[in-house]
């Protein structure tokens, strides 16, 4: 193939160059000859190397040798996505074959391609979605549809693409999409009217192949018993006026029927001498000791590789996994309100082009991101991941109370953070680096709940809230799931373990507890793959630690110490589909075995799935051996022993009952029982989990941060005096 056109020099987790796309793309093309006029793109982007590969570099580059003559850089890799579509004969559909190659960019080479199992479907584009209301509008059945309803001329039709959430027993494995109709009042003339206060019940199917629609679902608009309809069914009555009593849900600050708050002054945020972050070539920033590099996939978003603190690793790799959003009305055909956001569509592809002052603020820095159009050339996304310092209270304090003497330091966070929106709803994805090393993961639920249409006579609905007259606000589940990779002061999988750590109360012992206030701290080693539960009365916690690394003062091994998020999990049943889909969101952690790629909590393809295959359940079950005999967690434990459970299993894909370095998922969720105060747009719900160093320093990481006080600051007087009247 001739001399390599990429001889190493970029990191080998820095994005693809746009000259690294270009040949992804290029190489893909070549490889398949003739037919690469039918491939439509969906993702190209970095493909990680392998850990193994990965970890000699990365410890090299962290002991401060000369990398551009480092022999075992890995090589960088690309992995493409895309549809190989064969025109259909005769006037049949095309068959659309989903393909994945990976390709090496240093030798020319295209070094793997696989391509999907009919009954598996990928993720869709932007511009996919973005085409359903033009084939609705543009279909005699759809609009056969809309003149079932009084529809008055100054709105227009609005349809939000949604994912077609579990495919019926009797649907072909085909794609599909569906819509949700809704009206806009166009009588302002102004194009962002919220459409959410007019929905209209139908659903429109399509199917992808032919782009046309397939059947339109009638949906059930009564809370009685016995409203579940069949598919396609159309009443024989008049058109009806859905629209009776309705009035605009607007939040625009120009349509709102009320004024704005005079009363609010500005709160700026100013760093005179500019940020205390770096961000340097190849995404490395650094910051506070910290020091990561971002990178950034069309599913996950914002990913954070090699953190380290103080020239310490931390985790390996830090991403979103998944988020599924099952909806809990059982009137058909709502069974199927229920996305895999990350599965379905891709969180990075629904990202936000942020904008300064707005979304972010203070002093910032802002990274974009490259995205294929459907042949491939790459389209500049400016502005995905803004990367801002805040200020987040007291980071510590202790007042001398002999002398009077205070002592405060700020807890000032590192924000790396991205918006994606889903139709409706938007979500404001955060990870956190405090100055005391600590590290929070953080999501902000916000937008507008997706609602359908109710009879305007209905005052309640068990399904939901009745936020208007005729609009109702379904019961839902949010379950994210947090992928943490963990790297605990060494790279070495065999380093890396996990214990579970529980405080329980000890029984009134004549000898040992003869006043009863012992308590003690129980610790058990992960030793084998599991799904776990949190258990807030039992201050459960898991610790994430270094196998033989020992604090030099406590003698304790160093770590970090993860709290689970407690929250309310899945409430479908065993046997439903949503649960046999969203396997994952049945516990709070899973602590499963690493391997190269699998990185997806609910398998790789969820869109239209019936059950969730490749996620953490499988993994589970494949019962890989995360810690051995001596890897136990004894030491703090109230009644002296190491753990239990030896496990069995398959190793890290080298042999049977090999050891693997352990991967944690962080599951947690948020049940939406929708309320009036969510209406027309919901004021962020705020979810967080933590992960916190355990002994892995000496003293308080952050004793060194400056206590001066801030010079911005000023004395406001807390009133005026009272007039004669006694008014203030």
């Amino acid at each position: 193939m001739g001399a390599p056109t990429y001889p190493g020099t970029r990191h080998p987790l820095a994005p693809l160059s746009d000259a690294e796309f270009r040949k992804a793309r290029d190489l893909v093309l070549s490889a398949h000859g003739a037919h690469h006029s039918a491939l439509f793109f969906r993702a190209i982007q970095l493909e990680e190397p392998r850990k193994a590969d990965l970890i000699p570099f990365l410890i090299a580059e962290h002991a401060g040798e000369e990398m551009s003559g480092f022999t075992d850089r890995p090589p960088r890799l690309a992995r493409v996505q895309y549809d190989v579509v064969t025109p259909g004969k005769q006037g049949s559909a095309s068959v659309f074959r989903y393909t994945q190659s990976v390709v090496d960019l240093d030798t020319s080479v295209e070094i793997s391609r696989d391509e999907a199992p009919d009954d598996c479907h990928p993720a869709y584009v932007m511009s996919e979605f973005a085409q359903l209301q033009d084939i609705c509008l543009a279909s005699p059945h759809f609009q056969d549809a809309l003149s079932e309803f009084v529809i008055p001329p100054h709105f227009s039709i609005v349809i939000d693409p949604w994912p077609y959430g579990g495919i019926e027993e009797t649907d072909p494995s085909t794609r599909y999409m569906q819509g949700m109709v809704f009206a806009r009042d166009d009588s302002a003339a102004h194009p962002d009217s919220n459409h959410y206060g007019y929905p209209i019940p139908i659903i429109p199917v399509v199917e992808w192949a032919t782009k046309k629609i397939i059947r339109i679902d009638r949906l059930a608009t009564s809370v009685s018993p016995g409203t579940i309809f069949a598919p396609n069914r159309k009443p024989s009555a008049p058109p009806v006026d859905i629209f009776v009593g309705r009035k605009p849900a607007e939040y625009l600050p120009e349509l709102l029927d009320r004024p704005l708050r005079e009363d609010v002054k500005p709160i700026d945020i100013t760093q005179p001498h500019g940020p205390s972050f770096t961000v340097h070539d190849d995404n490395l920033v650094e910051w506070q000791k910290w020091r990561f590099r971002l990178g950034f996939t069309a599913r996950e978003g914002a990913v954070l590789h090699d953190l380290t603190y103080d020239h310490r690793p931390v985790l390996y790799r830090l991403s979103y996994s998944e988020l599924a959003i099952p909806y809990a009305d059982p009137r058909y055909p709502f069974h199927r309100k229920q996305a895999f956001d990350l599965g379905d569509g891709g969180v990075g592809r629904a990202v936000n082009n942020l904008e300064l002052g707005c979304d972010c603020l203070g002093a910032i820095h802002y990274f974009n991101t490259t995205f294929p159009e459907a042949d491939g050339s790459p389209t500049l996304s400016k502005a995905v991941v803004c990367l801002h310092e805040q200020d987040n209270g007291i980071c510590w304090k202790h007042t001398n109370f002999r002398t009077g003497r205070a002592v405060v330091a700020r807890l000032r966070e590192l924000v790396v953070q991205f918006v994606a929106t889903l139709a409706n709803y938007d979500y404001v994805f955060a990870f956190k680096l405090d100055v005391a090393g600590g590290i929070t993961i953080e999501t902000r639920a916000t937008g507008v709940m997706s609602v359908v249409a109710i009879d305007p006579a209905a005052k309640s609905c068990q399904y939901g809230a009745i936020v208007a007259p005729g609009v109702l606000a379904q019961n839902h589940q949010h379950v994210f799931a947090v992928r943490i990779d963990p790297a605990i002061d060494s790279y070495a999988p065999e380093d890396n373990v996990v214990i579970q750590e529980e405080t329980v109360p000890r029984d009134i012992d004549p000898v040992t507890n003869p006043s009863g206030n012992l308590y003690a701290i129980e610790r058990r080693a992960i030793r084998e793959s599991a799904g776990l539960f949190a258990e807030p009365r039992a201050n459960r916690v898991f610790r994430l630690e270094h196998a033989t690394k020992r604090n030099a003062v406590s003698g304790r091994r160093v770590g970090y110490m993860f709290v689970p998020d407690a929250k309310q999990l899945l409430l479908a049943p065993p046997g439903s589909m949503q649960a046999k889909r969203a396997g994952f969101a049945g516990r709070h952690v899973w602590v499963t075995g690493y391997r190269d790629g699998e990185h997806w909590a609910a398998g790789e393809f969820t869109n239209q799935s019936k059950a969730e295959v490749g996620g953490v359940v499988d993994m589970v079950a494949r019962g890989d051996i995360l810690a051995d005999e001596e890897g136990g967690g004894g030491e703090g434990n109230g009644n002296g022993t190491n753990g239990t459970g030896t496990g069995t299993g398959t190793g890290n894909g080298k042999g049977k009952g090999e050891r693997c370095g352990p991967v944690v998922w962080g599951i947690f969720g948020l049940t939406h029982n929708p309320r009036m105060e969510d209406w027309p747009v919901m004021p962020v719900e705020i979810h967080q989990m933590r992960l916190r160093p355990a002994d892995f320093f000496t003293s308080n990481p952050a004793l060194d941060m400056p206590s001066g006080r801030n010079g911005a600051s000023v004395l406001v007087g807390c009133c005026e005096a009272k007039k004669p009247n006694g008014r203030v």
